[in-house]
């Protein structure tokens, strides 16, 4: 298990965002993205923050109740998100899933520039195809 890597089920196609954006743009994106969240970029592609839908939900649940809509994605978003590396083990993101953290981590390189996204679907495919190859090899054995 520790030899499965992020690299191999990450996300190479994740919604971003810019942290000038509005709330309102940048929730529209998300619905037409089918996505629960993702990374924050700088120009030079660098993950600054991260904003998920349970983020957008607040903010423009207050606009909504204050007949306002002015506030941008750099005054919700997370800042320094967590990440992870291509390299990291599957494994321990999955053990680091079951506690109270994101549901999805930006890929990032050693520059700290996006590579994509991995999500608590993808770490879950990555066991349940591991687990399945294992069963196949013990069953083979068995025949």
């Amino acid at each position: 298990m520790e030899s499965i890597k992020v690299i191999d089920y990450l996300n190479k196609r994740p919604v971003t965002f810019k942290a000038t954006m509005s709330v309102a743009e940048a929730s529209e994106r998300l619905l037409l993205s089918h996505q629960s969240g993702g990374p924050v970029l700088n120009d030079n592609k660098q993950v600054i923050g991260f904003l998920s839908e349970q983020d957008c939900i607040k903010r423009m649940l207050h606009d909504t109740y204050l007949s306002e809509a002015f506030f941008t994605v750099q005054e919700i978003m997370t800042s320094s998100p967590l990440t992870v590396t291509a390299e990291h083990s599957i494994f321990e993101l999955a053990q680091q899933m079951t506690e109270n953290k994101p549901k999805i981590y930006p890929v990032v390189d050693s520059d700290n520039h996006l590579i994509g996204t991995i999500g608590r679907t993808e770490v879950l495919k990555a066991i349940d195809i591991h687990l399945h190859a294992i069963y196949e090899k013990g069953h083979a054995r068995f025949v």
